[in-house]
C-alpha cells in the first residue's frame, strides 16, 4: 500500500479552496484565483533567484526606486513580474509596490474587486552573498461602491483580508493567513507546486531571541535601550540572556520569529524619526501575520494594525513576534510615557 503522504498532497491552492468551501460557502473564489496570480510571481521569482548569478541578474540596475535606494536587477525583474501577474488575474483593481513611486490603478477592462499591495524583493541588498530574500503582500478588498483608488488602500492593516511572505534560500516557503490563521508551503520544484508543510503556525508565547541592527543603538530613545539592555543583561542571575540574530532581512528574520519565537524590531530613532519600515507592505502585512499566529505587533505606542498610513509609502517603527516579549517592550514605552 503506498504512503498517502506522498499521492494525496495538500497543495497551496487546494487547502485555500478547501477552505472556501468549508468557511465562506458564500464566497466567489475571486480571492483563491489571485493567490494562485501571486503564487505564480513566487515561482517565477524563485526561479530566477535560483539562478541569477549564472544569468547576471545580481548587480545593480543603474537605477533608484522610489525610496532613494538602488535598485538590484532582480528587484526590477520581480515588480514587473508580479505587476504583470496581477493585472493577467482579472481580479486586482489598485496595486501599491515598493518599486513604484505612484499606485498602478489596473485598466478598467482587467479590473477586479482586490487591491494588493506588495514589496516584490524584500532584502535585495543580500542578493549577491546568497542571503535569505523574499516577497511580502498584502490584500485588501476594494470599497463598497468603488472601483479602485488610492482610498482603498490607505487604511488600517486591521481592514486586510489576507497577507503573506515567500521566502527565497535554500527552499522557497510560501506563509499565508487569510484570517483564519497561518500557514506555511514549500515549493516543490519537482511538481512546480506549494505543498503544506507548516499547518497552523503558533508562535511561541515567549522567545529567546531578539533581532535587531544594533548598529543604530547609539539614536535609539530611552525605552529601547532599556529594553534591549535588560535583555542581554537580565536583572534575575538566574535568567539567561536572550540571543542576538539578525539577518537584515525582514522576510528572513521574521520567519525566524515566527517558527521560534521572540521579537523582531525596527525602532524609529534620532536619525529615522518615524521609522525605516513602510506600513502597507512591510509592517501591515507582517503584522496580520503575526497576530493571526497568537504573537503582537505595535510601534510600541498603539497597535501595528490600528495606524492609519498617510500616503502609499509612508513609514513605521514596529516590533512584533511571541505576544509577551512584544508586551514586556510595551511596558517599557508605557513607563517613558
Amino acid at each position: 500500500m503506498s504512503d498517502p503522504s506522498k499521492t494525496n498532497l495538500i497543495t497551496l491552492t487546494r487547502h485555500v479552496f478547501q477552505d472556501q468551501v468549508e468557511n465562506y460557502k458564500e464566497a466567489s473564489g475571486d480571492l483563491t484565483l489571485l493567490l494562485t496570480a501571486i503564487q505564480l510571481g513566487c515561482k517565477f521569482v524563485a526561479s530566477n533567484v535560483r539562478k541569477a548569478s549564472l544569468i547576471s541578474m545580481t548587480g545593480l540596475a543603474n537605477s533608484s526606486n522610489v525610496q532613494g535606494e538602488e535598485q538590484k536587477k532582480l528587484d526590477v525583474i520581480a515588480n514587473e513580474i508580479f505587476v504583470n501577474a496581477l493585472r493577467s488575474s482579472n481580479k486586482v483593481a489598485v496595486m501599491v509596490s515598493e518599486e513604484d513611486e505612484e499606485a498602478i490603478m489596473v485598466e478598467t477592462q482587467h479590473r477586479g474587486k482586490y487591491c494588493v499591495v506588495f514589496d516584490p524583493l524584500d532584502g535585495s541588498s543580500n542578493i549577491d552573498c546568497g542571503v535569505s530574500i523574499g516577497t511580502i503582500f498584502g490584500i485588501y478588498k476594494v470599497k463598497e461602491g468603488s472601483t479602485g483608488q488610492i482610498s482603498d488602500v490607505l487604511r488600517p492593516g486591521s481592514e486586510m483580508v489576507a497577507a503573506g511572505y515567500c521566502t527565497y534560500g535554500s527552499c522557497s516557503t510560501l506563509v499565508l493567513t487569510t484570517g483564519q490563521g497561518v500557514n506555511g508551503y514549500t515549493l516543490d520544484t519537482e511538481i512546480g507546486e506549494f505543498i503544506l508543510t507548516h499547518p497552523d503556525i503558533q508562535i511561541p508565547p515567549r522567545g529567546k531571541i531578539y533581532a535587531v541592527n544594533e548598529g543604530n543603538s547609539k539614536y535609539w530613545d530611552n525605552a529601547c535601550t532599556k529594553y534591549f539592555h535588560s535583555l542581554k543583561f537580565p536583572e534575575d542571575p538566574k535568567k539567561s540572556p536572550y540571543s542576538a540574530r539578525y539577518v537584515g532581512s525582514m522576510v528572513a528574520d521574521v520567519h525566524r520569529t515566527m517558527l521560534y519565537g521572540g521579537i523582531f524590531c525596527y525602532p524609529a530613532d534620532s536619525k529615522s524619526k518615524n521609522g525605516k519600515l513602510r506600513i502597507l507592505y512591510e509592517c501591515f502585512p507582517m503584522a496580520f501575520l503575526v497576530e493571526q499566529a497568537g504573537g503582537r505587533a505595535t510601534t510600541g505606542k498603539k497597535r501595528m494594525l490600528d495606524v492609519q498610513p498617510e500616503s502609499i509609502h509612508s513609514r513605521s517603527p514596529i516590533f512584533l513576534g511571541s505576544k509577551e516579549d512584544v508586551e514586556d517592550l510595551e511596558a517599557f514605552y508605557n513607563a517613558e510615557a
